[in-house]
């Protein structure tokens, strides 16, 4: 570790202390980089919700991680009784006044882990705050601490906490009590008294008291500094923040604010400055390194390492269960002589692929859930995305539709050379998706299934009315700056931060937005504002479909959360940082198209008698065709809007690959290229058809024949690239994620071997010879 002449920060509040904290993490690690500073703590409000991503970033700066949290605990009650307290007659504000914080409902605790089995009980202990203990805040009390000390350094906290709190009211002997038994419950080496000073009277008034507890219990101090953003110029922006957070405006008297100053991260010298020169406790300052010394944690990243474990026979392993099952599904879906050569040989290629992959229990959990959907009425989606293009989820009614008959390619779905899990796209009758996860938690444990959160950031136009509002200019002024903001582009505007870079790729659509801020004072003052609220997290969310199913109590893999709304249970990691340990996301989305068509077909069972079975009908039906060539598909899912309906006159469908067409070409890329118009107009006759380059057209033909030859689906590229470079075919499905990525330095990266397949393999004519 460092020298006596650095410091390490140990409380410190990220983004992930949402509306609070105002330190980005890579903002955040470059400061503490630049300060040289060893190490740094992560100490967000009663959650650890970015516990994996500040590990890994500060990895990624050669800065020492320390995961931590700023617990809120029970004000001596249990944490299931839901009552205010009050241990004196002091006020009782939201956070810092006499009596306990949050109106009598809970005080604080700034908790370290030293350890990786540390880490992970801070997990537990805020899993458990949530699902347990909710009152305001998720709260842990006595009996939590002691469950999960092992491994924890914990402190007095901020002047919320219990014994400060304790100290205020003039309870000294309470204050002394509390503190030996925090001693007794983590340890006599792991309890530390924490020391702040931002030039606030809370803070003052105790601190000899503080210091005096410390004498009497043996307890070593530790500075700190409250820190809610990373540079001393981040203070007005974070002070904005905390306006948006509680829907005042800045020059609001009576709102939230931090009184004092300094909650930024200050340099070892600083703060040094402070407890050694100024208060002479350079043991305080000392203590911050010896902690960081202590601790050090671990995560443990792997694919797929807790996939739910699939249910099996006896006798049977999840591989040999998964055979036998294939086997019994293609029998089935291709009786007798459909059972060709050409089905076997898939059959047994995807086999070896995912067996090789260890996916055999994936498939099997997938399948069980699908079909036990289907046998209790449940309609489900015939199969969408690249999972289609699997000939063992056909056979396992995963997916009903055959990927030869459709020239679907398995290898966009996996392949050797995928690094990243497969994943399904499977829709439910949304009425019924409920019934369906309930199912999975039923079965594979509800300990072992929740919904996987999001977080919500502020992006630059709503950073811009949020700052309009705080700064209390008129609503009409937030909405003309964000009208002249130049207009997003695939779901993707143009950050406030690079409005004024020349080099940026839009830097001209933003010439609307420069011409105003150069006029307008009032104008200047709102885009400083927003800058400093852009990239921050406003709230979390729940994926739209998602949800977590492990083979472990996710407890002890990551933190989870309680939705107060209906109990449901959350991980408080996004998917990203999920996938990366090892849990395995099913998609269950609701479909209202699916509940649509399941009307549809009880009222013509109740008024015609009939049954109708949709994947028995042909797709060669001409009036359907007919319909759609009049654009007469108002409440057609995918096929109802107005430029849709013009484009389908165009076309002339008549069969089941322009319906394919025209929804894949139906997107902004295709459409920038005017590939749809160009589809319409090749198949109607009325453009040639061209195979993008004349040397091309013997090669490109048999690929792109059927779509006239514009590449119009990913399984296309893919081809493209397996006959023009040579590429297998998951090399070509690298190929496709990065284009689907839109990452330059990735296709840079792919493009090398995909130039030089095709110089290894073509002529000076470009492509006479292979």
């Amino acid at each position: 570790m460092a020298s006596d002449s650095s410091f390490v920060h140990l409380h410190v509040h990220t983004e992930y202390s949402m509306l609070d904290g105002a330190s980005l993490l890579d903002g955040l690690f470059e400061r503490t980089a630049s300060l040289g500073m060893p190490a740094i703590a992560m100490t967000d409000h009663g959650n650890v919700h970015g516990a994996y991503d500040f590990w890994s970033k500060a990895r990624a700066h050669g800065v020492k991680p320390i995961i931590g949290m700023e617990a809120y605990l029970t004000p001596g009650t249990h944490r299931g009784d839901r009552r205010k307290v009050r241990w004196g007659k002091g006020d009782a504000s939201e956070e810092g006044g006499n009596d306990v914080a949050g109106g009598g409902a809970y005080t604080h605790m700034t908790m370290l882990a030293t350890s990786t089995v540390g880490m992970h009980n801070l997990f537990r202990l805020s899993s458990r705050s949530s699902q347990e203990g909710f009152y305001y805040k998720p709260r842990a009390d006595r009996e939590l601490l002691e469950q999960y000390a092992e491994g924890i350094v914990a402190t007095t906290g901020c002047p919320s906490g219990e014994i400060q709190t304790r100290l205020r009211l003039g309870q000294y002997e309470e204050a002394r009590q509390a503190a030996a038994d925090y001693q007794q419950i983590f340890g006599k080496e792991n309890f530390f008294l924490e020391l702040m000073d931002h030039g606030i009277g809370i803070e003052k008034v105790v601190r000899d008291d503080l210091l005096r507890l410390g004498r009497e219990l043996d307890i070593p101090p530790v500075a700190t500094n409250d820190s809610h953003y990373n540079n001393p110029g981040d203070a007005d922006a974070h002070d904005a923040l905390i306006c948006v957070a509680s829907g005042k405006t800045i020059s609001d008297p009576k709102r939230l604010k931090f009184d004092g100053g300094g909650y930024y991260i200050k340099s070892a010298a600083e703060m040094r400055d402070l407890w050694e020169d100024r208060f002479d406790m350079k043991q305080a300052c000392d203590n911050t390194l010896l902690i960081a010394e202590r601790c050090d944690i671990e995560f443990t990243e792997s694919t797929g390492g807790y996939m739910a474990r699939a249910d099996v026979p006896a006798d049977e392993t999840e591989e040999s269960w998964f055979v036998k099952e294939v086997w019994r599904g293609i029998e089935s879906r291709y009786p007798g002589e459909k059972l060709t050569q050409e089905v076997r040989d898939r059959v047994e290629k995807e086999l070896d692929v995912i067996r090789t992959k260890g996916y055999c229990g994936y498939y099997l959990v997938v399948a069980d859930f699908i079909n036990w959907a289907k046998n209790n009425g449940i309609r489900v989606g015939p199969g969408r995305g690249s999972g289609a293009g699997s000939i063992a989820a056909y056979a396992l009614r995963i997916t009903d539709l055959c990927p030869l008959t459709h020239g679907l390619i398995f290898e966009r779905f996996l392949n050797p050379e995928r690094p990243s899990m497969p994943d399904f796209d499977i829709d439910f009758d949304d009425r019924r998706r409920s019934e369906v996860i309930r199912y999975v938690s039923d079965k594979y444990g509800s300990d072992r299934v929740a919904m996987i959160a999001t977080f919500g950031r502020l992006k630059a136009k709503q950073a811009i009315k949020d700052a309009n509002r705080v700064l209390d200019y008129p609503f009409g002024m937030g909405e003309k700056i964000t009208k002249a903001l130049p207009a997003d582009v695939m779901g993707k505007g143009v950050p406030l931060s690079e409005l004024f870079n020349d080099k940026h790729a839009r830097y001209n659509d933003g010439k609307e937005f420069r011409d105003l801020h150069a006029e307008d004072a009032e104008v200047r003052k709102i885009y400083e504002t927003a800058l400093g609220l852009e990239g921050q997290i406003r709230q979390w969310g729940v994926h739209a479909a998602g949800v977590i199913m492990s083979s472990e109590p996710l407890i002890d893999v990551v933190p989870i959360m309680r939705r107060e709304q209906d109990g449901a249970t959350i991980t408080q990691f996004d998917y990203p940082m999920c996938e990366s340990l090892g849990l395995v996301k099913m998609d269950f989305l609701g479909l209202r198209n699916l509940t649509v068509i399941e009307d549809a077909l009880a009222n013509i069972k109740s008024n015609r008698g009939i049954d109708l079975v949709l994947e028995d009908l042909d797709f060669d039906d001409r009036p359907a065709y007919e319909l759609l060539g009049r654009g007469d598909t108002l409440g057609v899912f995918q096929l109802d809007g107005g430029p849709m309906r013009s484009l389908l006159r165009l076309m002339q469908p008549d069969n089941f690959e322009d319906i394919s067409a025209v929804i894949a070409l139906y997107r902004p890329g295709p459409m920038g290229a005017n590939s749809h118009t160009n589809y319409a107009l090749r198949k109607t006759g009325k453009q040639p058809i061209d195979y993008i380059h004349p040397e091309l057209t013997e090669a490109l033909k048999p690929i792109l024949g059927t779509t006239y030859g514009l590449i119009v689906y990913q399984e296309q590229v893919m081809s493209i690239a397996q006959e023009l470079a040579g590429f297998t075919l998951g090399q070509a499905d690298n190929l496709r994620r990065a284009m689907g990525k839109k990452k330059r330095e990735v296709l840079e990266k792919e493009f090398v071997g995909f130039e030089a397949g095709m110089m290894e393999r073509c002529t000076s004519s470009y492509f006479s010879a292979k």
